[in-house]
């Protein structure tokens, strides 16, 4: 009965106590992905560590873009230099420490939270307003195109989604014209051309022709597919039961919301710009 008894009362304070899954996911996060946020693609085995430096990376990002109580940096600001050049200048330990503080933060309160996805290399961080994911991403990879810093060690990949849903046909359906209708009321008069940007993970319910399909019909009349040189990219992840949809109009110019890749092109020399963060 000893035993017994001792069992129980380490059990209870222990999950209390407890930080993390065994995967590495914060306790906190949420068990199910949700709402507009971001998609990232990342190192194996250091999803622990993509959370915390995202987490980094979108507060320092929003607090300039949607400040608390203050006014908006421009996002090419000359600021970013120096906010890179700093973070490069902190040793392993100071940064080591920043992404621990980082992932212990308390959900309540903050603009950013990570979703389990329970999948290697594959991290989701909801976003909630006034951020706009699409306008998050943009930001960063435009300072990385810019400035040659990665600003993170681990991610690879973003994509910005601005809302998710089930994936069956009368949810992308719902979805797609709730994000469509408000962009294309903006410039009514204009015709854009489009193209649909697929990427299917751990998903077979739906085809991949039956979901670009479905995306395409809820495009307003008057707008045009272009497969190869188009003025609009509808972006679309679908991820296990879930999809995501965001519109970029620069998806190509920026790599494909790929900072490895601007990275990599940047040590090369075809684009300017200064040393990769992670290359400390």
């Amino acid at each position: 009965m000893a035993d017994e008894s001792s069992k129980r009362k380490s059990q209870g304070p222990d999950r209390k106590k407890k930080k993390y899954r065994s995967d590495g996911t914060p306790i906190w996060s949420k068990r199910h992905i949700d709402g507009p946020g971001v998609w990232v693609s990342c190192v194996k085995g250091k999803e622990r560590q993509t959370v915390g430096e995202l987490y980094d990376l979108f507060d320092s990002l929003a607090s300039d873009l949607w400040p608390l109580g203050g006014t908006a940096k421009d996002a090419d600001s000359d600021d970013d230099d120096n906010d890179d050049t700093g973070a490069i200048s902190l040793s392993l330990e100071a940064q080591i420490s920043n992404e621990i503080s980082a992932m212990k933060r308390p959900r309540h309160g903050q603009r950013f939270t990570n979703c389990q996805t329970n999948t290697p290399c594959v991290v989701f961080i909801s976003c909630k307003p006034p951020v706009d994911p699409v306008r998050l991403v943009e930001t960063h990879i435009r300072n990385v195109q810019k400035t040659g810093f990665t600003r993170t060690r681990y991610c690879h990949r973003f994509v910005p989604v601005s809302g998710s849903c089930v994936t069956n046909i009368p949810e992308i359906q719902a979805l797609c014209r709730s994000t469509f209708e408000p962009f294309f009321a903006r410039e009514s008069e204009r015709k854009y051309s489009y193209k649909i940007e697929l990427r299917i993970r751990n998903h077979t319910t739906l085809s991949r022709p039956t979901i670009i399909q479905t995306i395409a019909d809820c495009v307003p009349e008057g707008h045009v597919v272009n497969l190869t040189d188009p003025t609009l990219f509808i972006l679309v992840e679908v991820f296990k039961s879930v999809l995501g949809v965001a519109i970029t109009r620069e998806y190509y110019s920026l790599q494909k919301f790929n900072v490895m890749e601007i990275s990599n092109r940047t040590q090369s020399g075809e684009i300017d710009g200064g040393s990769r963060v992670d290359s400390i």
